[in-house]
């Protein structure tokens, strides 16, 4: 779901800005390594070695990655899924926070081995990455409870002032949908999305999108927010691993797969009420072209 500038073009491309994709930079979609050999077999000899899987996170998205209340313990589905990941690889985990739109740069960096923050699988960051798609969202559109506008679908934000997370799928969605407007919206874009609804609050804006796991928590847990019952854009989110490290991908891939196959994915999943989100199988790489 949810950016900057490193080296110019490779940076744009990777981070959703709408360059094409190559044919030299893309990996094909497929399924997690196949064959005999266990996830924790697949662990590449240096990292094997270093005995840690470095991972980068972007806290501020609940139930997806948040801080534990009154702590800055990383806790959430994706700090939970990325250690249950490292004991199957038979590796420590360490989970960094770090800015949205640094992730995917100090991927490629080598600041971390994979980052994990609701982050779509699409074409354009796959030029820069792989992604093992673990989890199926898509943006929702939300309201002040009481819906005083009337918005019942993304084309009636025409018009009225929106705001969207910096450098996420969503901001792209409405950018879209904007494009399409008679009446252009007048969009604020926001550090994350609690910053966002802090101006549904106050009436600065009327509306903003979110990915559907996290709308539906904050209506619940807040009383305050209507969730619209569309998605748009559903599709694969993905554990970005960087294109040169394939065997580290692989051994994830199938780490994923054996939570799966065993159940400790789904009660991940199920603990933070994104169970209707859940992948039955993992794959490699199978968000939109």
């Amino acid at each position: 779901m949810r950016k900057h500038l490193v080296i110019a073009l490779v940076a744009v491309c990777a981070l959703g800005a709408g360059c094409g994709r190559s044919s030299s930079g893309t990996t094909a979609p497929s399924a997690p390594a196949a064959g005999g050999k266990s996830a924790k077999e697949l662990v590449p000899q240096s990292v094997r070695e270093a005995g840690v899987l470095r991972v980068a996170t972007s806290e501020g998205y609940p139930p997806m990655e948040m801080y534990k209340p009154g702590t800055q313990e990383l806790t959430g589905v994706d700090p939970d899924l990325a250690t249950a990941i490292g004991t199957r690889l038979g590796l420590k985990t360490t989970v960094t926070n770090a800015a949205f739109d640094g992730l995917i740069p100090g991927l490629q960096g080598g600041r971390w081995d994979v980052a994990m923050s609701s982050l779509s699988d699409t074409a354009q960051r796959r030029q820069a990455v792989d992604f093992v798609d673990y989890f199926n969202a898509g943006g929702s559109v939300m309201v002040k409870k009481g819906n005083p506008e009337g918005i019942t679908s993304l084309a009636d934000l025409c018009g009225k002032k929106v705001v969207l997370a910096k450098g996420s799928s969503n901001l792209e969605i409405g950018k879209r949908q904007n494009d399409k407007c008679a009446k252009k919206m007048e969009i604020l874009q926001s550090e994350d999305a609690p910053t966002g609804l802090l101006t549904i609050d106050s009436g600065r804006t009327v509306a903003t999108i979110v990915d559907s796991p996290v709308a539906y928590m904050f209506a619940k847990e807040t009383g305050k927010y209507e969730v619209l019952a569309e998605q748009y854009d559903a599709g694969p989110w993905g554990i970005a691993v960087g294109k040169q490290n394939t065997g580290l991908r692989d051994a994830i891939a199938k780490a994923l797969q054996e939570l799966v196959d065993d159940g400790s994915y789904k009660a991940i999943l199920d603990k933070y009420g994104t169970g209707p989100n859940a992948v039955s199988k993992v794959t490699i790489n199978t968000g939109a072209p």
